[in-house]
C-alpha cells in the first residue's frame, strides 16, 4: 500500500479523491489469485428476496422437473409484468421453494454438465431508442442487475438515471481483485459500459483504486466513454455509496444507478454474443479454508458445494459476501445474486469476562484499547463471529465519524429512523446512505448496534411514504 496522502504516478491528470476517513481490517485467509481445485457445483438458485422492490410472491411460470436453458424466464414480478427474471443455468428446475407467508424464498436448478443458452436477437444499441433497449433488456432479463438509488432497487423503466456508477474495487475485509476477475473479459466489459451510456442523461462514473502500487487493469483505465475518477483510502473507499457522495450526491428526487463490474460483462454478453451469461468468479476466503482463491460457476450457485473442495473445519461460518455485511448461509442454501466472495470464519459463542479490561489477543480494533493498534498496523489477524459483549444503551459518540467519509450524522440519522420521524431521517441524508456504508459504524460500536438492520427499516419506511 502507498502512503496515505501520496498520488500514485499512474494516476496522471485523471481526477483523484483522497479520503481519511475508514477503516482497514486486516484478516487471514485473503485469496490468492489462482483458481482452487473445481468444485462440483450441480444446483443453482434464483432468489426472489435478493432484489429489492420485487414482490414477495412473484408470478412463477416454470415447474419442477421442467428442461429450461439459461436465459429462459422463471418468473415476473406481478406488479410489474415487464419485470422478467430468467435463470442462469441450463438444466432441469429441481423445486421450487417458500418461505415466510408462502413468499418464493428461491427456484433451484439442476445444471446440465455443458450449459446451453437461449439465443436473443440483440439490437444495436446505437440505432435504436432508449425505450427500446429498455424493453430488450427487460425481456432478456438483464435488467434486475441494475440497483436503483436511493435504496438499492430494481430500477423503474419510467426514470432515467442522472448518473450510473460503477465501482472497479472492492475495498472490505479479505475482497476479490477485480483486476484478477476483469482479466481477458475486457472487449466484453467495454461493450457493456457502451450499453449503459446509452442509458442515462449523464455520466457513467468509473471508481478505480489508487491504493496500490500498480495500476488498475487495462480494462478499467483504458475504457472509454466513461468519466474515470480514482480513491486512495481505507474501506469504506470502494463503496459506490461512497464514490457516489464524492462525485455526485443524490439530491431531491433524482435516481442514480450501481451496476457491479460482473454484471456489466453480463450485459456485455448480451449485447456481443446474443445470450444471457451468468456465469461468475468467486473468491473463497477465509481462515477456514485451506488455501484461499476463486472458483468459476454462475449466478445463485450452492453455498455447500462452493466451499466443500476448500473447506478446513465444518465448524465454520459460512457468509454470502464479506464478514461485515454479508449473509450467513446454512447446508442447502445459495450465494445472493450481487456476491462475488464466499467468506468462512470460525464460530465464536464464548463468553471473555474482561475481555474489554484484559486484553487476550491481537486482534482488528478502531479504538486504542489493544496493542494491536500501534504495534505492526499492517498485521493480519484471526477473528470470529463473537460479539465480545451484548447489546446495551445507544451511547452517542464521535466515532461514528471517523469511519464514514460522508458529511452525514450516523447517529442523528439512526435516531430519526429509530423514533420514525420521516421528514428527519430525509433531512439526515437516508437517501445517500446504503447499508454497506454503515457497516463499519456498526463494527465499531461499543453499543453493539445493529447499523445496518435500522437503516434497512428506514429505507423500508422511505419507500412506503413513495
Amino acid at each position: 500500500m502507498l502512503g496515505a496522502n501520496k498520488k500514485p504516478a499512474y494516476v496522471g491528470s485523471n481526477k483523484i479523491i483522497l479520503l481519511k476517513k475508514g477503516l482497514n481490517i486486516n484478516i487471514k485467509g485473503k485469496a490468492e489469485n489462482t483458481f482452487i481445485e473445481e468444485a462440483i457445483i450441480e444446483n443453482f438458485a434464483i432468489q426472489p428476496g435478493n432484489f429489492r422492490g420485487v414482490v414477495p410472491i412473484p408470478k412463477v411460470v416454470v415447474n419442477p422437473g421442467d428442461k429450461i436453458l439459461a436465459g429462459d424466464l422463471l418468473f415476473y414480478d406481478k406488479k410489474r409484468p415487464d419485470l422478467k427474471f430468467v435463470s442462469p443455468v441450463s438444466g432441469t428446475v429441481k423445486a421450487i421453494n417458500r418461505g415466510a407467508r408462502r413468499s418464493i424464498k428461491e427456484i433451484v436448478i439442476t445444471k446440465d454438465e455443458k450449459i446451453k443458452y437461449k439465443k436473443f436477437n440483440s439490437p444495436n444499441p446505437d440505432n435504436i431508442s432508449r425505450e427500446d433497449l429498455v424493453d430488450f433488456m427487460l425481456e432478456s432479463g438483464v435488467w434486475p442487475l441494475i440497483k436503483q438509488r436511493p435504496f438499492d432497487l430494481v430500477p423503474d423503466k419510467e426514470i432515467v438515471p442522472q448518473n450510473i456508477f460503477i465501482s472497479t474495487f472492492d475495498s472490505s475485509p479479505l475482497a476479490p481483485d477485480y483486476n484478477f476477475i476483469i482479466n481477458g473479459k475486457e472487449n466484453v466489459f467495454q461493450k457493456g459500459l457502451e450499453v449503459l451510456t446509452k442509458l442515462t442523461s449523464g455520466k457513467v462514473f468509473l471508481g478505480l483504486d489508487a491504493n496500490n502500487k500498480y495500476p488498475p487493469a487495462d480494462a478499467f483505465t483504458k475504457a472509454q466513454n466513461v468519466e474515470k475518477v480514482y480513491f486512495k483510502g481505507p474501506h469504506p473507499s470502494g463503496n459506490t455509496g461512497i464514490q457516489i457522495h464524492h462525485l455526485a450526491p443524490i439530491r431531491g428526487a433524482n435516481k442514480v444507478w450501481t451496476v457491479g463490474i460482473q454484471e456489466v460483462i453480463t450485459i456485455g454478453n448480451l449485447f456481443l454474443n446474443n445470450i444471457y451469461d451468468a456465469s461468475r468468479i468467486i473468491a473463497i476466503v477465509g481462515e477456514d479454508i485451506e488455501t484461499p482463491g476463486y472458483i468459476n460457476t454462475y449466478l445463485g450457485a450452492d453455498i455447500t458445494e462452493s466451499v466443500r473442495v476448500c473447506l478446513k473445519d465444518s465448524k465454520c461460518r459460512v457468509i454470502s459476501g464479506n464478514v461485515l455485511t454479508g449473509e450467513t448461509k446454512e447446508y442447502g442454501e445459495f450465494l445472493n445474486a450481487f456476491d462475488y466472495m464466499i467468506s468462512v470464519i470460525p464460530t465464536g459463542n464464548y463468553f471473555e469476562p474482561f475481555g474489554w479490561f484484559i486484553p487476550k489477543k491481537s486482534r482488528p480494533t478502531f479504538s486504542k484499547t489493544f496493542l494491536s493498534k500501534w504495534i505492526n498496523p499492517g498485521k493480519t489477524y484471526s477473528v470470529d463471529t463473537n460479539m465480545h459483549g451484548q447489546e446495551r444503551a445507544f451511547v452517542a459518540t464521535g466515532i461514528y465519524k471517523e469511519v464514514l467519509p460522508m458529511d452525514i450524522y450516523p447517529v442523528h440519522l439512526m435516531k430519526a429512523i429509530l423514533a420514525g420521524d420521516i421528514e428527519k431521517m430525509e433531512g439526515l441524508g437516508i437517501n445517500e446512505v446504503a447499508e454497506e456504508d454503515v457497516a463499519l459504524c456498526e463494527f465499531i460500536c461499543p453499543s453493539k448496534q445493529e447499523f445496518q438492520a435500522i437503516l434497512r427499516d428506514g429505507h423500508r419506511m422511505m419507500i412506503e411514504q413513495e
